[in-house]
């Protein structure tokens, strides 16, 4: 075992603990802040000519102001189809149809549904958490394995002490993005 096996190790779980924590990124903007934000939407998908559909590929998302998401179909026979599909995402809004675009009112969040909004956002961070603890875990397997098969234990440790500190570091960018969020969500 050489140095450079450590190496594809140690660039492989940054990685991994990368991808984890982008995920975490895509996954805490769909919870809703109580402001407008078209992220919000990226789930929503509709039946297009047979296909489904993201609703960006069939119709133009602004957010004209801080409490309004506007929906401009590229066909007015997509209004009923955009519609149907915002109200069975379960997303809490009921859109209106002026017949040139669809206006989705942002409700004000209630303090309990705040309240709530950071307890997801909070078990959404644990499980990355437990993500990276995981790839560390693997790491840190392959490593000791390594040293059963002739990696010195000085470059072992050595690699054990570098997956912590990636760990480390990964953990301190999920504390920021969570207090951000909190903040983001806890904001009148």
């Amino acid at each position: 075992m050489t140095q450079e096996d450590v190496k594809k190790t140690l660039d492989k779980a940054k990685e991994q603990m990368a991808k984890a924590v982008d995920y975490l990124e895509s996954t805490l903007a769909l919870i809703r802040a109580g402001k407008a934000d078209v992220r919000v939407l990226d789930n929503v998908t509709v039946e297009y000519y047979g296909s489904p559909m993201s609703l960006a590929q069939v119709a133009n998302v602004t957010v004209p102001d801080a409490r309004t998401i506007k929906i401009q179909p590229w066909e007015k026979k997509m209004f009923d189809v955009i519609e149907k599909a915002i109200l069975c995402s379960n997303l809490g809004f009921n859109p209106s149809n002026n017949g040139e675009s669809i206006i989705i009112a942002v409700p004000p969040l209630t303090e309990e549904r705040r309240r709530d909004l950071v307890k997801q956002a909070k078990a959404e961070c644990e499980s990355t958490r437990v993500v990276l603890r995981n790839v560390r875990k693997d790491a840190n397997e392959a490593f000791k394995k390594m040293k059963k098969d002739g990696l010195s234990e000085d470059l072992a440790k050595d690699a054990e002490n570098e997956t912590q500190k990636l760990l480390d570091s990964f953990s301190k960018h999920i504390d920021d993005l969570l207090k951000k969020k909190e903040a983001d969500i806890m904001a009148i």
